[in-house]
Order: structure tokens, then sequence, then C-alpha cells
């Protein structure tokens, strides 16, 4: 086989498998509409004209119609005050037609973004960012789970199985990323060890595990020779690189050519876990409808 198709064969769809998350959301939208005349409600709030949030936006209401849900979006000033944002989440909070509740990040410097994720009901945080559902989360209890971990796991479950006893690196521990990711990993019952810039002698670190999470921000930083020969690599990293030309194009933390010689699958930037994103954001949103009016959820999308 040559290096062209070892690459081909090791590549994990992102875009394919989001898409499927997409297909099996929204038949189990029309489900609980028919049978229960349930429709989830997804209600994201924008403060600002961030132009990359924005885009982010129109994409997640999109797809949440695509998908048959309710999207509620609200565009706030960049001058908008931190009470009034409360005052927002409060009525979103008590609206029972709204199931989850996003407020895109960054916000502006004069809002305290802590307090913003505080005030979000638990049970309607599909971004899993609030502190009851971190605690829930890290006590191997039912929580909602920030969603970019969430789709990682789905595409290891779906790629490995049972990820039972297989050894699983972390490398980075932000909580948006790292720290919930090795909570997962816990919850399906791997070894895990969480890697950082303080973390001595990261490439052997990195060579011990049969799943290679990476989630640091520095472009091509995990290298071909750090990988254990037929592991699982996750590549979370998104970073935009200057390119022939004058243009940019966008990369990993991980060297995708040389590490797809070795790893037995890998997900690639972009087209891997970035799709995911959005598709877990809407499946937090069914999930959440689910338990707030006590129905089965959906299999294969929680964790």
């Amino acid at each position: 086989m040559n290096i062209r198709e070892t690459t081909l064969s090791a590549r994990i769809d992102g875009k394919a498998f989001a898409a499927d998350v997409r297909t099996h959301v929204a038949d189990h939208v029309a489900e609980l509409n028919s049978e229960h005349g349930i429709t989830p409600g997804l209600a994201v709030v924008l403060v600002g004209e961030d132009p990359a949030s924005e885009v982010y936006v129109r994409n997640k209401a999109r797809q949440t119609r695509e998908t048959g849900m309710t999207g509620f979006e609200h565009k706030l000033s960049a001058e908008t005050s931190q009470a009034d944002l409360l005052a927002l989440l409060a009525r979103l909070n008590a609206d029972p037609a709204v199931h989850g509740i996003l407020v895109q990040l960054p916000l502006p410097r004069h809002i305290d973004t802590e307090a913003v994720l505080a005030a979000i009901d638990p049970a309607k945080d599909v971004d899993g960012f609030h502190i009851s559902n971190v605690g829930l989360l890290g006590t191997g209890q039912k929580a909602l789970v920030p969603c970019t971990p969430l789709g990682c796991l789905m595409m290891l479950r779906d790629r490995l199985g049972s990820l039972k006893g297989l050894n699983a690196v972390v490398v980075g521990r932000s909580n948006i990323v790292g720290r919930p990711m090795a909570q997962l990993l816990l919850r399906d019952d791997c070894t895990v060890t969480v890697a950082h810039r303080h973390s001595r002698d990261l490439a052997e670190i990195c060579r011990g595990a049969d799943i290679l999470v990476v989630a640091v921000g520095r472009p091509g930083m995990i290298k071909g020779d750090w990988i254990k020969p037929g592991a699982t690599v996750i590549d979370v990293g998104i970073n935009r690189i200057e390119a022939e030309g004058g243009k940019t194009r966008l990369v990993g933390d991980v060297d995708f050519d040389a590490a797809a010689r070795v790893a037995g699958a890998i997900t690639p930037v972009p087209g891997g876990v970035g799709p995911m994103t959005i598709a877990c954001l809407l499946s937090n949103t069914l999930t959440a409808c689910c338990r707030a009016h006590g129905l089965p959820e959906p299999d294969g999308l929680t964790a």
C-alpha cells in the first residue's frame, strides 16, 4: 500500500459522521413531534458583532432549522449591559419552548463570562459549561457534556467499539476540551493520562497511547514518530498558518501526513472534529428536551 492509500484509509471523515448525527437527530425530532407534539427549541445569544461568531451563529441557526428544531436567535449590541443579558437569560430559563441555551463566546470585555454561564439553567446548558454540569461529569453522573469532547467520544466509539482498558492520552487540559475529554474517557473505562506543557518527555507519553486526543493550539506539534502504530488519533486543533501565494490554510496540532502513516485512524483538519461540534450542540438540545419531558433519550447521541 502506498503512502497516499495509507493516508486515505486512516482518515476519519468527521463531516460525514456529523451528517449522520444530524440525520439521527432529525429523525428523533420528527418522532417527538408526531408522537408527543413536542419540538425541541434552541436559543442562541450573540452579543456584539464579531465576524467569526456571526458566521458560526448563522451555521447553528441553519442546522437547527434543518433538523426540525425551533431556533430562537437573540442578537444584542456590543453595548448591552450585563444586567440586560442576565435578564434575557432568566426569561429563556423560564420559557418552556426553549430546551437549550447557548451564549456565543467571547463576550464583550465589560461582561463577566463566568457570571453569565452560571446564570444559565444547567438543564438547558447545551454547551456543558455550567459548574453543575462540570461537577456532574467529574463525578460520573448524568450531565450535559461540552460539544467538542462529546463529538470526539462518538467518533472513538464508532471506530473502536468498546474503549474499555485502552490507554488514552489527552494532550491539553482546557476546561472546554481537555478536562471533560479525560472525564469522558474515564467513564468509558480507559486508563487516562492528561499531558500538558509541563509534562516531561511528552513524545514518550504519546507513544504509549492507544487513543491520542490533542487540543493545544500549536500547529503540527505532535510528530509522526510520537504515534503508537495502530493508535487512533483525534486532532482537535484548528490553526491558521501561512501558505503559498500569501494565502492561509487550516492545520491541526498533529503532523497529519506523518501521523497517518503510523496511526490506525486519524481525524484530518479541516473536516474532522470541527463539523461534530454543531452536530453535538443539536444532539445536546435534543437530549435536554427529552430529559425535560421525561422521555427516553436518543441512542448513540449521549455520553
